[in-house]
């Protein structure tokens, strides 16, 4: 969330970051309902002390009646001043944040900027089988199953690739904790206000899971809970910055992706993730610095798995509400013949710190919120598609990449 402060002080800075990432928002009416709450703080505060200075003088019948009479004006201001104020922060919690200047202006995907590309894509001397082509030659999954057992999109992993999963999971977790990143098991049933601290409320609610009975949502992505973890707190300075990495189960409706990626594994209702969060000070550079720092782990991983890929500057108009700066990471799928989504690496800025009210004391006995930063660390089963599809071999056969063979015990599915 912006403040007014910011808002007021960056005008067309915040009209023109609405405007490039494709939310209307009405400024004009945020700052006329700021201009009038305040106009009603002043008077209740005018009139408070007005009844104060009753208080204090002796004709105590008469100064009782019009005290009553002031009573009920400051009752009567105050309710309507939290109406006003209810109005006024349902508004700005629409208001998306400000992209940092480096990033693109564009409407949509085709606006994104590749910034790197490394290794060629997988070409074969073979006619190359899709993921589900040969998932159904070895067994390796279920999703005629999956779909009868859970509906749309569900899915069963079996054999070696249910192996396959766990052994990427736990190695990628091993790495990030030799990295000296704090191991975190994460939550999925989360309330709502970890979600509207996220910045995914109000804009993604469509795409969450609700437990009406329980009054708790389905998180997709551990970045919810972890982000929140020290919502009302004040941190030190020193402690900064905090350094998460955490697993979850993580379930999304996909109601925006209608009709893409019917078949197979790309896009799925529930997955197992490994996210890194961050916890810093409100400082842009070291953001860049962390930011840069959470890209080249998710790089690590994928170039252990030899894996081709590329890293894209996300545009304005496909990154989210709450980022400032936003880099996509894909890995090549032959069977698409381009390349898919396997991580997003955010800058939020102070942007969600303010709604969840999360803050650290300077040095100087001053306080700020912090900045927080968040990217994949890895997402099953969608690499499992890139690693099935790039390391088949002529025969049929599989190979196991390098590092999960020890892991797994095996070198090759045959």
């Amino acid at each position: 969330m912006l403040s007014i402060d910011f808002i007021k002080q960056n005008l067309e800075a915040v009209k023109a970051a609405a405007k490039n990432k494709n939310r209307p928002v009405d400024l004009d009416k945020i700052l006329k309902l700021d201009q009038a709450n305040r106009q009603l703080l002043t008077q209740i505060s005018q009139l408070r002390q007005e009844r104060n200075n009753l208080a204090k003088q002796k004709d105590a019948q008469k100064n009782a009646e019009v005290g009553r009479r002031l009573k009920t004006e400051v009752k009567q201001m105050e309710e309507k001043q939290a109406e006003l104020g209810a109005q006024l922060k349902q508004l700005l919690a629409q208001v998306p944040n400000v992209p940092y200047k480096e990033v693109p202006i564009g409407k949509d995907e085709k606006d994104n900027q590749e910034i790197k590309k490394v290794g060629e894509p997988t070409k074969f001397d073979f006619p190359a089988q899709s993921h589900l082509d040969l998932i159904k030659k070895h067994d390796l999954a279920d999703l005629e199953r999956g779909n009868k057992i859970a509906g749309f999109r569900g899915y069963f992993l079996k054999k070696e690739l249910a192996l396959m999963h766990f052994a990427l999971l736990w190695y990628v977790y091993l790495k990030m904790f030799h990295k000296g990143y704090t191991p975190i098991i994460a939550p999925a049933l989360v309330k709502d206000f970890p979600f509207f601290g996220a910045g995914q409320f109000p804009w993604g609610k469509p795409e969450v899971y609700y437990l009406e009975k329980d009054d708790v949502y389905l998180s997709g992505t551990a970045e919810v809970p972890v982000t929140a973890y020290f919502s009302n707190e004040v941190l030190r300075e020193a402690d900064l910055p905090k350094k998460f990495f955490a697993f979850s189960p993580c379930f999304r409706r996909e109601i925006g992706s209608y009709g893409k990626d019917t078949q197979g594994l790309y896009r799925v209702h529930e997955f197992a993730k490994i996210e890194q969060v961050m916890i810093a000070p409100a400082n842009n550079q070291q953001a860049r610095d962390l930011h840069e720092e959470l890209q080249q782990n998710v790089e690590e991983i994928i170039n252990d798995l030899e894996l081709p890929y590329r890293v894209l500057l996300m545009c304005t108009g496909d990154m989210g509400e709450p980022q400032a700066k936003k880099y996509d990471t894909e890995v090549w799928m032959p069977s698409r013949q381009a390349y898919g989504e396997v991580a997003s690496n955010s800058i939020m800025t102070d942007f969600q710190a303010r709604r969840l009210n999360i803050r650290y004391r300077a040095k100087d006995g001053q306080t700020h919120f912090c900045y927080t930063l968040n990217n994949t660390a890895l997402a099953s089963p969608r690499i499992l598609i890139a690693i099935l599809e790039n390391y088949q071999q002529k025969d049929g056969s599989i190979i196991i990449p390098k590092v999960l063979q020890s892991l797994t015990g095996l070198k090759k599915i045959t």
